[in-house]
């Protein structure tokens, strides 16, 4: 197999390598790191690689074609469980949630765009106070967090402490939320994953198996239009 890879260098001290939703791989290094020291990295993870690059999940396709209209008994994921969209006819452009979505007739006519604001207000209303309440319980500072659109990543930590966390990630039961939450804030302690790194998230969220099962199993349906 021929290898490709990108290398995104930083302060770090250690060099790690992972590979994206989208089958890329990226190699983590400290700024000057010999090239030939990345390349025999990637090298000695090559079968990995290969396992970790064909994973069903991250080439599924995406089983809703985005642009399509809305049409009342579709469902959306929304904290885990699939709810029911009603088209009703009405003036008007709000969506609102009463254990199911009701979407007036005149958002019917693009997929994409009806949910996507709503669920990102979701998710910084949500996901961001949990993120204050998780740092505070491990001890940790943070600069900033953000909910962001990146398509390949749930979360992510920075070299500079600001915490990114993907807005489809509203669509996930809170387990997993404060998985993937604790993740990136355990990276502000330890950097790399090691066996203290799991086990400070671990304590943060018992669940940890758990969401990570979760994600391992439906995470291709969180980056699903609906």
């Amino acid at each position: 197999m021929d290898l490709t890879y990108r290398t995104l260098f930083s302060k770090r001290k250690t060099l790690s390598i992972s590979v994206e939703r989208d089958c890329s791989v990226v190699v983590h290094a400290p700024d000057g790191t010999d090239p030939e020291r990345i390349r025999r990295a990637v090298e000695s993870k090559r079968l990995w690689l290969y396992e970790k690059t064909r994973h069903p999940q991250k080439t599924q396709t995406r089983t809703h074609p985005p642009g399509t209209e809305l049409v009342s008994g579709e469902s959306l994921l929304y904290l885990g469980r699939h709810y029911l969209i009603e088209i009703v006819e009405r003036e008007g452009f709000a969506i609102e949630f009463r254990n199911r979505f009701i979407i007036p007739r005149a958002r019917a006519a693009g997929r994409t765009e009806v949910f996507r604001e709503w669920l990102q207000a979701r998710a910084r209303g949500l996901i961001l106070p949990r993120v204050r309440k998780q740092a505070q319980a491990l001890g940790v500072a943070y600069e900033e967090a953000k909910i962001t659109d990146g398509h390949y990543r749930w979360g992510s930590c920075t070299p500079g402490g600001n915490l990114n966390f993907n807005w489809r990630l509203i669509k996930a039961p809170l387990f997993v939320i404060d998985y993937v939450i604790a993740h990136e804030l355990a990276h502000l302690i330890e950097p790399n994953h090691t066996p203290r790194f799991w086990s400070i998230v671990r304590i943060a969220v018992v669940q940890m198996d758990k969401a990570k099962g979760w994600l391992k199993e439906n995470g291709q349906l969180l980056e699903q239009d609906l």
